[in-house]
This record gives structure tokens, sequence and C-alpha cells, in this order.
């Protein structure tokens, strides 16, 4: 009966793998190059849920929405990982399984690459009419024939510029068959590609190595200023703050930044915008304070972070009073535009009344308003007529049940809307300075100025020169590897050619790849120092035959 085993189930008497066999065999796969393009290509798959989905390390909030408004994905795609990709085990093990891939395919190789360059260059092959070599005459002696061609193939300037550009050369002395001393020049050039090959693989690795160390040190966060107002660098002055692991709270310096004005400008004409700047002032500690200025995508440089300007828009200020005639909420509530023309919404939440109901407004700003009432739109995105249309809600806002909520929402689960005398939700429309009335005596409203508020980015990563330059690297080792050229030139003079006062004959032939054109050009360079001629200015053309 025939043996089925694990191992070359295929054949009875042939030796067995083993467990240690099929241990090393495993370790060859992954190490081969075609595994470490397939674990590349799958790194690029995954990650693109993480730029698609919302991820719970960039914003809980926005997560735990897809979340309630998936009932059915979200939940499974949160046990699998997809929420938070880039900590997920599958990711992960993607990733260490790249990096140990790029590092057995690149050990043995620059062991294999310092035994070349340590090893001789090949002989001159005895028989050169396989290369269609060319033969001319020259007034040098042998030896002097021979050293041309060497100083012009191993090339000019420094040492380290002559080993990149130049060839590796051996020279022999032996005899043909028919017992001729022949001086042999072999020259080779191809050692560049693999170190080209090498630096590319290093240099993925350093990518590797660079973005495994920013997710650790790195710490970004996003905060929002509104004008006169001021944000100092702390972990609870952030509206949203992550950080990667090895990153400590202790180590953000306190530097505080005061949001002096946010200049919008808008063409006259389209409406569309022409500029952003927000002019602030910067303090640092042990510093005196200096005015700094954020554009988009020309951030605010400080201790190693950046600071981008991400939005704008406005934030008006607010006195609102209760039935009892107490302030109950002073202050100015950014609104978020939701269009070209800057029609923004916001709420206003007010939870310490004096006494009854909790109350809200959901709020619509049209900073250019045309039209009156629930018709009027907004039809330019500066402030030239700037109108509040606000719904007020009763009720319990939900603050005190200790579970987080998104400040530009409003939960209308535990709130009734207040209405007018026809039973419809009453509408409050107010313009800046004006006072109003709250409906059912519930108080007072003031809309005191419009601000405008700027939306701040802050990053610091560390690793970004470290990946630059990796990125540099291989871009430089990719190329060189496909471009440098690989080539062999052979120089041979016969010494008794030099007897007599007889001229010297020298022959020379060159080995390529077909598509590389520029060894015809290395051929007559060696061919030109040996019999003394000029150095040719380019490649002569061909003979037509």
């Amino acid at each position: 009966m025939a043996r089925v085993k694990l191992d070359n189930y295929a054949y009875r008497d042939v030796p067995r793998l083993g467990f240690t066999g099929w241990l090393r065999w495993i370790w060859r796969q992954v190490t081969s190059m075609r595994v470490a393009l397939i674990l590349l290509l799958l790194l690029a798959i995954a990650a693109i849920p993480g730029s698609v989905l919302p991820q719970w390390p960039q914003s809980a909030t926005d997560t735990q929405a897809f979340i309630n408004d998936n009932p059915f994905w979200g939940p499974l795609l949160d046990s699998l990982g997809f929420l938070d990709v880039f900590g997920s085990a599958w990711f992960t093990a993607i990733y260490l399984l790249l990096f140990a891939s790029l590092i057995g395919c690149i050990i043995p190789r620059v062991a294999v690459y310092w035994r070349e360059l340590r090893a001789e260059v090949p002989p001159t092959p005895s028989r050169l009419d396989r290369y269609s070599p060319v033969s001319e005459s020259s007034p040098l002696s042998p030896a002097d024939a021979v050293a041309a061609a060497r100083t012009e193939l191993t090339g000019r300037g420094p040492a380290p510029w002559r080993w990149l550009v130049g060839h590796r050369v051996r020279i022999d002395e032996r005899r043909e068959a028919d017992g001729t001393a022949v001086l042999a020049l072999s020259a080779h050039r191809g050692h560049l590609r693999e170190l080209g090959n090498l630096i590319f693989h290093l240099s993925l690795v350093g990518i590797l190595l660079s973005v495994a160390a920013g997710s650790l040190l790195t710490y970004r966060g996003q905060a929002l200023i509104v004008e006169g107002g001021s944000f100092t660098n702390a972990v609870v002055a952030y509206d949203t703050y992550s950080a990667g692991a090895l990153f400590s709270e202790d180590d953000l310096e306190p530097w505080i930044l005061t949001l002096d004005e946010l200049d919008a400008q808008f063409d006259e004409a389209t409406g569309r915008p022409t500029s952003f700047t927000a002019f602030a002032t910067l303090t640092e500690p042990g510093q005196e304070p200096r005015q700094v200025e954020a554009q988009v995508n020309r951030p605010i440089q400080v201790e190693g972070a950046k600071i981008y300007l991400q939005g704008n828009g406005y934030a008006p200020s607010f006195t609102i009073t209760d039935s009892a005639g107490n302030v109950a909420f002073e202050g100015a509530v950014p609104f978020i535009p939701q269009d070209d023309v800057y029609t923004s919404t916001g709420v206003i939440k007010v939870p310490d009344v004096t006494d009854g109901e909790q109350f809200g407004f959901k709020g619509t700003l049209l900073p250019s308003a045309v039209g009156e009432g629930a018709d009027a739109v907004s039809v330019f995105p500066d402030a030239t007529n700037p109108v509040l249309l606000l719904q007020m809600y009763t009720g319990d806002l939900g603050l005190d049940d200790g579970v987080p909520q998104n400040v530009y929402t409003l939960d209308e689960s535990q709130l009734s809307p207040v209405r007018d005398d026809n039973g419809d939700v009453a509408l409050i429309e107010i313009t800046p300075g004006q006072t109003v009335e709250l409906p059912n005596d519930l108080g007072t409203l003031t809309w005191n100025d419009l601000p405008r508020y700027a939306a701040f980015d802050l990053r610091r990563d560390p690793s970004l020169p470290w990946l630059f330059a990796f990125a540099v690297a291989s871009l430089i080792g990719l190329g060189t590897s496909l471009f440098a050229p690989h080539r062999r030139v052979w120089v041979t003079v016969p010494v008794a050619d030099a007897v007599g006062g007889a001229a010297t004959v020298v022959t020379a032939a060159v080995w390529s790849p077909p598509h590389d054109t520029g060894a015809r050009f290395e051929l007559e360079r060696a061919l030109a120092a040996a019999t003394g001629r000029p150095r040719p200015a380019s490649i002569p053309p061909e003979d037509d035959e």
C-alpha cells in the first residue's frame, strides 16, 4: 500500500523534509522577492479601509455614529478591526511579515554583493571574435596602450567618484594557443546596478521603520479658536487629540496661541474665496510673544510641530437670560459652514437655568441674507447682512448622563420644540445687536456680535524628515538599478608586436545588454586611449554593411 505523508507524498523512497525542512522552506518562501511584492500590495490594499471608514483613534464620535447608523455592518466591521485598521492584528501581521521578508531578502544579497566586490574581475575571454572585436594600430608600446585604456575605463576624479562611474579592471599577461604573449585587460561595470537595488530595498525598510516610529512618537490634535480667544497647548484644550504609544502628554510644550484676526477674502463677482489668513500671537515658554500668520498650506512652526489652518467660519456671540432674569449662557458659539456661501448651522445649549426646564436652540446663520423668515437664503459668504434663524427646544439636554455629546448637534430625544400660537414650531429671527424675548416668557436672547473662528490642525511627527530621506533614497536606488549600465570591455595587445619597431595592434570588444546604446561609446573611448587618438565626443555612426 502506498505511503501518503504530509511531505513528498508522491514518491515513496525520496528523503522526507521533516519539521526543520518545512521551516526552512517556509522561511525561503517568506523571504522571496515574490512574497515581498505580494505583501507590499496587501499592505496597500489593507490601508484603504483606514482612509474610507471612520477610525476610533481619529474620531471616536464619528466612529460611534457610524456604528449607530449601521446596526449590522458597524459592529461587524468593528469586531474585525476595520474601524481601527492601523492598530488591528491583521494589519500588524502584514506589516511585520513584510518587514521580515525585506530583511530576509536584503541580508543574503548584501553578503553576496560584498563577496562580488572583493572578488577579482573575470579574465578576458580567450576568443573575442564572438563579440565583434575592433582592431587598430597604435604608436604606443603594448604596456602604454593597456595603461592608457585602463586609465580611461577606471575614470577620472576622486576615488569615490571613480568607483561609482568607472570600471573595475584586471590586467593579465598570458600566452595564446600559438605561443604569442598577450597583455589582456578585462573591465567590468555593473556593480552600481546591484548597489542601487540594495539601496532601494534598504530604503523600503527605512520607510517601514519611519512609519512605525512616527506612529509611536507622533501626536495630533484639532482646536477651534474664536477671534480674541486663546489656546494653550494641553490635552484638555484640544477638541480632538491622538498620540502614539511612546509619546507622553508631559512632553507637550505649554505655548499659547491667541487668534487676533481671521482675514477672509472673497471674489466680489463669484463669491469664491481668494485667501484666508489667520493673524495670531504665539507665546512660547521663556520667550517674548511673537506675531505669526497661518494660511492654507503655510503652517505656523512651533517646537518641532506645525499648526495648519484647516477651516474657518462664524461664531456668533450670545447672552441668554432665563425666566428669572439671570444670565444662563454667555459666549461665542461656532457655526459650521454648509455651502460655498457660508450658510452655517449650529446649536446653543443652555443647561444652567435658575428654574424650569433646560432649553437649547438649533440655528441657521445666513451671512448675507436675502428674503424673510424660513424662505431667506444667503447669497454671499461675507457677512454683509447677517441673519440668524433659531428654533427653540425645552426639556432635558442629556448633558448630565455622562455620555459624550457632539457639540454641533442637539439630542432631541428628550426635548420638545417650542411652538407659536398657531401650533407650528416657533422660528426666532434675529440680527447682530438685537435682543428678543423668548417664547413663553422663558427669558431673553441677545446677539452681541459676529466674530470669526479658525480651525487649526496641529501635527508633530519626528519621522517625517527620515521618511522623506528614505523616499528620495528609494527613488535614487530604483533609478540606479534600472538605468545603471552593465558592461564588460576587453582590450588585448600582443607583446610581440613591439619587437623590431613594429606597430602595436590593439584589439577591443564589448559586451552589454541589447538595449544599452552607450556600450559602443565605451569601446570607442578605450580604443582611442589605447591608440593615442583624441577622446571621442560622441558615438560615431555605424558602418553600413
